[in-house]
């Protein structure tokens, strides 16, 4: 494969890295930072790129056994909106593992445990501007927590708004525009195509 990523099947994305001459932190914030790098780019010399340090994130597509995924309605500040999200959050600890973060935020946002985990997708949300990745899963076999060990949510998460929506209706809501948000549209149409396939979504690979 050559270093542009083209190779005999096509585009594929690589990590790489460029030279960093300097880092300054412009703004601290509580869960991300606002920094300047001096980067050397190759016949472009040194330049100064500003953007959004963030610590990554997962989301979840819980799946129940009629093939609904769960969606929920969660006020974002930033755009002014209340979006219907899959259940997601940060990775709180540095190093933490995706699928603990997974297993924590669904049971935290959405009151349930699942058995069968699966590795479905993973993207950058505004790689432009902004470092965040998220790593989204797939959870089935799913069981309700009792009411006495059920998480206390504060803030936006307090008035969460739960529906269960078939897959493939909730797909259609993605294509007409009825649908925007980052980890709503990629989980949804990810799911989707991986249930298209012949193997189906068994064929997604574990978590673990």
């Amino acid at each position: 494969m050559s270093p542009a990523g083209l190779g005999g099947d096509g585009p594929c994305d690589l990590p790489a890295s460029r030279r960093i001459l300097g880092r300054r932190v412009l703004a601290a914030g509580r869960v991300q930072s606002f920094v300047s790098e001096e980067v050397e780019l190759p016949g472009a010399g040194v330049v100064v790129r500003e953007f959004t340090d963030h610590p990554g994130a997962v989301a979840i597509m819980a799946m129940d056994d009629a093939g609904r995924v769960l969606l929920q309605r969660q006020y974002r500040h930033p755009v002014r909106s209340e979006l219907w999200e899959p259940p997601a959050g940060l990775l709180d600890e540095p190093g933490e593992a995706p699928l603990a973060a997974a297993k924590r935020e669904l049971a935290e946002e959405a009151d349930l445990l699942a058995q069968d985990w699966r590795r479905l997708i993973e993207f950058y949300t505004t790689p432009g501007g902004c470092n965040e990745r998220i790593a989204v899963f797939l959870a089935r076999g799913l069981s309700k927590i009792p009411v006495s060990d059920q998480f206390s949510r504060e803030d936006e998460e307090s008035d969460l708004v739960p529906v269960w929506i078939d897959l493939e209706e909730a797909a259609a809501r993605v294509m007409d525009g009825s649908l925007v948000s980052p980890t709503a549209t990629v989980g949804i149409l990810a799911l989707s195509q991986a249930a298209r396939t012949p193997a189906g979504l068994d064929a997604l690979p574990p978590a673990e």
